[in-house]
């Protein structure tokens, strides 16, 4: 075997490793994200206070590793958008639709629709190889997702129909943050384009943060460990790290295949719920993980052509 096809298989197979790892840090943000939501906390204070210890995190790790931390000023309405799309506009809607669902399931199996959506972008404006197979392999995941979320748990009334509209909301906002983290990919480091996501992200999000978020501060609720611990967990691990992981992704395999990891994040959540003893799993939704699994290889296939002697 060639060394150098040899190697880029190898440095493949770490590209598919480190997106599952963002799955599964992801898979756990929407039970932390419920858990902070039931404590009563707004969701204007969550988001806010996670992306802002997130960015200076990363500034801190962009200085020690040395990475060039300056942008562009043609890149800088780029940087812009980025943030609006992601996290303004995607976590505000995608925490409230998990709000008014009131089910973290439900909810990471709409945002799982997101790659129908990054197909068709990574195929049009990108021009991102893409084959039925790889088509096949997001329906059949996405057919294998519907066995492990739809029974899991019941739809409540109310807001109910507002959460999923909002949830829509963050998918097509979801699309938008890919393909301009796949403009800006070739230029910057992962680790940099989420720092500056997070610290523009921040000021977009000020606003609400003061007049929502801190409407009816509780110190004794607010700064308590309950409300801390998950915290943390989604600011370090659900954000710096699962972000600049997942920039990585989009370099390497693009929007349209890096989007199909997004759909197994409901399995994951689901998964990850029974394994907290907070789910408990049908033989029925077991067959669904392995079928969703199938569907993820499938979706990543690449035919080889027959070079011709």
């Amino acid at each position: 075997m060639n060394n150098s096809s040899s190697a880029g298989k190898t440095s493949m197979v770490g590209v598919y490793i480190l997106s599952l790892i963002s799955v599964i840090l992801w898979g756990m943000s929407y039970l932390w994200s419920d858990k902070l939501l039931s404590l009563g906390l707004p969701v204007e204070y969550v988001v806010f206070i996670r992306i802002f210890i997130a960015s200076f995190l990363l500034l801190g790790y962009n200085l020690v590793k040395k990475y060039r931390i300056a942008i562009s000023k043609k890149d800088l309405p780029k940087f812009l958008l980025l943030s609006l799309f992601e996290p303004f506009i995607y976590f505000v809607a995608e925490t409230y639709g998990i709000k008014y669902t009131e089910s973290p399931t439900i909810s990471a199996l709409i945002i799982a629709s997101t790659p129908i959506f990054s197909v068709i972008v990574g195929v049009l404006i990108f021009k991102e190889r893409f084959s039925l197979m790889n088509m096949f392999g997001i329906l059949i995941c996405l057919a294998g997702i519907v066995m492990v979320t739809l029974c899991t748990e019941s739809i409540t009334e109310g807001g109910f129909i507002l959460g999923i509209v909002l949830l829509l909301v963050a998918v097509f906002a979801e699309v938008g943050y890919a393909s301009v983290t796949k403009y800006l990919s070739n230029d910057y480091h992962p680790a940099v384009i989420v720092m500056y996501q997070f610290f523009i992200g921040s000021v977009y999000l000020l606003p609400i943060f003061l007049t929502k978020g801190i409407a009816n501060y509780d110190a004794s609720l607010y700064m308590s460990w309950q409300v801390w611990e998950p915290l943390l967990y989604l600011a370090v691990l659900c954000s710096c790290i699962a972000f600049a992981l997942w920039a990585n992704t989009i370099k390497y395999l693009g929007v349209a295949k890096s989007s199909i990891f997004l759909a197994i994040i409901p399995v994951s959540t689901a998964l990850e719920g029974w394994v907290l003893g907070q789910e408990i799993l049908t033989a029925k939704q077991w067959i669904g993980i392995i079928i969703s699994c199938f569907g993820v290889v499938m979706s990543q296939y690449v035919i080889k052509k027959r070079k011709a002697n």
